[in-house]
């Protein structure tokens, strides 16, 4: 399978354990790579045939608006479920930066999810 990698786009979402850290957007970066086969993009040389990232980037950039998370594990598994879904991809992995902690550079989640893995989770949870 091909990727489409989107590094560290900076975006503001309400994420925190406490209220007082949810109370106003932070900075985080995310990087996705999106799973998509590629061959019919190359061959026909055709943005139709592939995965349009200035659109998943545009749609990150508003995705928090009006939203909130506790943690930044339930924030990527979120992107993902819904970027699966919105974009139609075969699979994708999510990582989110966070800059909490004055002596690290980041903390950060990544995780991968695919169609069937978010089934199974589901099923899980019932």
């Amino acid at each position: 399978m091909d990727i489409i990698r989107i590094t560290d786009l900076e975006v503001s979402y309400r994420v925190g354990v406490t209220v007082e850290e949810r109370s106003r957007p932070q900075r985080l970066l995310l990087c996705l790579d999106m799973e998509y086969d590629l061959t019919a993009a190359i061959v026909r040389d055709s943005l139709s045939e592939t995965v349009d990232y200035h659109a998943v980037s545009r749609w990150l950039l508003e995705f928090g608006e009006g939203r909130q998370w506790k943690l930044i594990e339930t924030l990527a598994a979120d992107i993902a479920a819904t970027v699966l879904e919105r974009f139609k991809l075969p699979g994708v992995t999510v990582e989110v930066k966070k800059f909490v902690i004055p002596e690290a550079a980041s903390v950060s989640v990544q995780l991968r999810r695919t169609h069937k893995t978010i089934a199974k989770r589901r099923r899980k949870a019932e």
